[in-house]
């Protein structure tokens, strides 16, 4: 137990497949975490829903993630490990590999999106709370599911707090792509010219990379499209200078990559502990008839300024592309299926607009105006459209800012949904 928190491990049998109750099982974990000073009220429940897709919630420590304090002075606090993350029933690397067939894995990965999270929110809910609605906190993805929680069961809610996640509720991966790459390319251009001399290095890094076979530790080639998958950190608070130190690093005396930052990359790009980040990106969009079709990949095309040669070199942000499932030893299992997925055009509806029209859950939600991830302009549009909803537009954080904030965000989303802000 953390000397800060007092913490309870629970641990809940789930279907894999809700619609089918007695079918296949599998299993979600959740961390109560309450101050222990407070340990035998009966506080309220806030459950935290981690961005992603594919991450595991935050492991608490003395004052970290930094809106746990705030939170835990009036709340009990549920970090869930959504399904098939963290110690929740993984999907890995080796556990894709067992599959007998790339479409056993693809129907298998259908059933770990928005709408299936919420299934298990609302079991755990019921077994936890006695049924009283609780509250929610999403971040980025989170927010994602916190809307498809209140198109499907909004009365388990009792008010939902959203940092950077509003999404488009009709945005296909299509209409997310065109607007996404302007804005990573403008982040780039702004790293650029606070580091100038980062540009010139990662132009000297990829061209080591297209003259030489560089191979990371575990054995994979570095690319260059490999490379300027770094850019997915500059979305961060503290991107930039991630981004920067790595770069201080990279070469030695003469003038080859050093060992510091091959490690580094490989650990960035790997994907190792969150495959589903990647596998499941472009489907967490997908609604009816349309099939995604690798949107990242067609849309870059329209974006000549991101090719490997040009100069300067335009990392990419939360962009996964197909040669990603061929070349990064993580992945490779899931690239059949990945495939597959990115085909399908029949996946149910995780937004019901006339019920969130209807909406009269408290909803309050930060939206970042220089968010590099999830766009302003549709966050806004969505606000408009969802009932009891509050929204405070900031440039003051980037898409980290309920951790990074120390707590300053949650609770003005908390004073904005009880009416006090």
């Amino acid at each position: 137990m953390n000397p800060a928190y007092a913490t309870t491990d629970h641990r809940f049998t789930v279907p894999l497949d809700h619609s089918v109750p007695h079918g296949p099982t599998i299993e979600v974990f959740a961390r109560e975490v309450v101050d222990p000073a407070r340990g035998g009220e009966q506080l309220p429940w806030l459950l935290y829903l981690q961005g992603g897709p594919g991450g595991k919630a935050p492991r608490p420590s003395a004052g970290s993630p930094g809106w746990l304090p705030q939170a835990l002075k009036t709340h009990r606090v549920l970090l869930l490990d959504q399904r098939g993350t963290g110690r929740s029933t993984p999907v890995t690397a080796r556990t894709a590999a067992r599959f007998a067939s790339a479409a056993q894995l693809a129907e298998h990965l259908t059933h770990f999106r928005a709408d299936a999270i919420v299934a298990d929110a609302e079991l755990i809910r019921r077994q936890l709370c006695g049924g009283e609605p609780w509250e929610t906190l999403g971040q980025s993805y989170g927010g994602f599911i916190t809307l498809t929680y209140l198109s499907h069961a909004p009365e388990g809610l009792r008010a939902c707090y959203v940092t950077g996640g509003l999404p488009g509720l009709a945005a296909t991966a299509d209409d997310v792509y065109a607007r996404t790459y302007p804005r990573v390319r403008q982040r780039v251009l702004d790293f650029y010219a606070r580091y100038p001399h980062d540009a010139p290095r990662l132009r000297k890094i990829a061209d080591l990379l297209a003259a030489d076979d560089i191979r990371l530790p575990g054995g994979d080639r570095l690319t260059i499209g490999r490379l300027c998958a770094l850019g997915l950190a500059l979305g961060m608070g503290d991107g930039f200078e991630r981004i920067h130190w790595l770069l201080d690093e990279s070469l030695d005396a003469d003038g080859e990559l050093t060992d510091t930052f091959l490690h580094q990359v490989e650990a960035l790009t790997g994907f190792t502990d969150n495959p589903l980040f990647a596998v499941m990106q472009e489907s967490l969009y997908g609604q009816g008839s349309s099939p995604s079709d690798w949107a990242a990949s067609r849309a870059l095309a329209g974006f000549p300024e991101f090719a490997e040669d040009a100069d300067p070199l335009l990392l990419t942000g939360e962009m996964i592309y197909p040669w990603m499932f061929r070349e990064i030893r993580g992945l490779r299992p899931f690239a059949d299926a990945a495939d597959l997925l990115a085909r399908r055009g029949d996946w149910p509806s995780l937004y019901d607009p006339h019920r969130l029209a209807a909406n009269p859950v408290p909803l309050a939600a930060a939206v970042y105006h220089d968010d590099m991830y999830v766009d302003a302009g549709l966050s806004l549009r969505t606000a408009r459209e969802v009932g009891a909803s509050r929204v405070w537009v900031t440039n003051e954080w980037e898409h980290d800012g309920v951790t990074a904030s120390g707590g300053r965000v949650l609770a003005r989303l908390m004073d904005l949904a009880a009416g006090r802000a």
